[in-house]
């Protein structure tokens, strides 16, 4: 017999998801200015992990939370994953415009969302094959 879910559709999970969207409260930065301490508000990014806290206190789901629902494992939530790449993009949306216009950090944005640039600039794409040391002695001579 199947296990209940806790969330029973689809749509009630993006309902949870527009909820988690519109109760992120803004967090308190303090910055130092010329003039003193400068108080700013922002509304924290949208986060797979916020998002997954906010569900399991308002559903009470403690151990469960919304993984299963993304994950799909054993095919058992098929209905759920049309949802689920929604939600996942809009998260990756929020924290990419967000890192892009500077109100998230930019560093960190594109680490979570796969996107560091990757240049080499050491082999030219070559195989390194040899590793060569020079050591050099403090007076000079080899």
């Amino acid at each position: 017999m199947a296990k209940k879910k806790y969330i029973e559709t689809p749509e009630k999970l993006y309902q949870l998801f527009e909820e988690y969207k519109a109760n992120r409260k803004p967090r308190e930065i303090q910055k130092a200015t010329a003039t003193g301490v400068k108080s700013e508000w922002h509304t924290p990014p949208l986060t797979m992990e916020g998002f997954d806290v906010y569900v399991m206190k308002k559903e009470g789901i403690e151990s469960k939370g919304v993984e299963q629902y993304f994950s799909n494992r054993d095919g058992r939530y098929e209905e759920y994953v049309g949802i689920c790449q929604r939600i996942k993009r809009e998260i990756r949306n929020d924290q990419i415009e967000g890192g892009m216009v500077g109100q998230y950090n930019p560093s960190i944005t594109q680490r979570l969302n796969g996107l560091t640039e990757k240049t080499d600039v050491t082999t030219n794409g070559k195989e390194i094959n040899d590793i060569k040391v020079n050591i050099v002695r403090p007076d000079g001579n080899k």
